[in-house]
C-alpha cells in the first residue's frame, strides 16, 4: 500500500481542482481532501486537516493549499513524509493584495458573489487558456459550491496568514516545488525562492499553465507528482 496523500484545494476551489491528479494517482493509495471552508484562520484550517488525516501522509496543496500546508508543516512537522508546492507563496499578504481581497470580500457580502469570478478568470489561467469555455465552467461551479459565507472566511484566513520564509530551511522531506509558467498570481521568481529556501526541493515550471496548473496541464503536472512520490 503506498502512502496515504492528502491534498488541499486552494481559494474557492473543492476537490476537483484535482480530480486529473485523483484519477491517476488514487490506485493503492488513501487520498484525503481537505476540508478548507469551516475555519477563518490558517492556523484552524491546518489542525482541522491533522485531527482528521492519517497518522503519516504525504502533503500537497495548491495556492490556499500551499499557505496551509506550509502551517502544516510547522504544527505537526513529523506527520508529513513529503510535501508538494503547487503555484503558491510562502510570503504573506502584501497591503495592496489585501485590499484587493477587501473588496472581493464587499463583493460577496453585498450579493454579488457571482462576479468575481469574472474579476479573476484573466489572473487564474495561461493567457493561451482565456477562452477555454470548459475549463470557465469548471473553476466558476467550484466557485458556487464552495459559497459566499465560505469564500469570506477563506479570504479572511489568506490575509492573516504569517510570512512562511523563515520556516522553510527547516524542512528536510522531499519537497517538489511547482508552478506554472505563466502564473500571474505566485510567479515563477516565487517558487524559485521558495526552491531555493528548502534544501530538499525540486522546482518544476510547467509550460502553458498559470495559476490553475494541475487543470491547465494535468498530464504535465500528474507526471511531476508521480516522480514526487517516488523520491527517496
Amino acid at each position: 500500500m503506498a502512502e496515504s496523500l492528502v491534498l488541499i484545494p486552494g481559494l474557492a476551489c473543492t476537490a476537483r481542482l484535482f480530480e486529473p491528479q485523483i484519477a491517476a494517482l488514487g490506485a493503492g493509495r488513501t487520498i484525503v481532501v481537505a476540508d478548507h471552508t469551516l475555519d477563518d484562520s490558517i492556523a484552524a484550517i491546518a489542525s482541522r486537516l491533522l485531527r482528521a488525516a492519517p497518522d503519516r501522509f504525504a502533503l500537497a496543496g495548491l495556492s490556499m493549499g500551499g499557505y496551509i500546508a506550509m502551517e502544516v508543516m510547522r504544527q505537526a512537522p513529523g506527520r508529513v513524509e513529503r510535501l508538494a508546492l503547487l503555484d503558491t507563496s510562502a510570503r504573506p499578504d502584501t497591503p495592496e493584495a489585501s485590499q484587493d481581497r477587501e473588496r472581493l470580500i464587499a463583493l460577496a457580502q453585498a450579493g454579488r458573489f457571482e462576479e468575481i469570478h469574472a474579476v479573476l478568470w484573466p489572473r487564474l489561467v495561461h493567457p493561451d487558456r482565456r477562452g477555454d469555455a470548459d475549463l470557465q465552467a469548471v473553476l466558476l461551479e467550484m466557485m458556487r459550491e464552495t459559497g459566499a459565507e465560505a469564500y469570506i472566511r477563506q479570504q479572511r484566513a489568506i490575509m492573516a496568514r504569517p510570512d512562511s520564509r523563515t520556516s522553510l530551511p527547516v524542512i528536510e522531506i522531499p519537497t517538489l516545488v511547482l508552478v506554472g509558467e505563466g502564473d500571474a498570481v505566485t510567479p515563477v521568481e516565487i517558487a524559485r525562492e521558495m526552491a531555493e529556501m528548502i534544501e530538499w526541493a525540486s522546482l518544476v515550471v510547467v509550460p502553458g499553465a498559470g495559476h490553475m496548473s494541475t487543470l491547465e496541464q494535468p498530464d504535465r503536472v500528474t507526471h511531476a507528482l508521480q516522480l514526487w512520490l517516488k523520491r527517496d
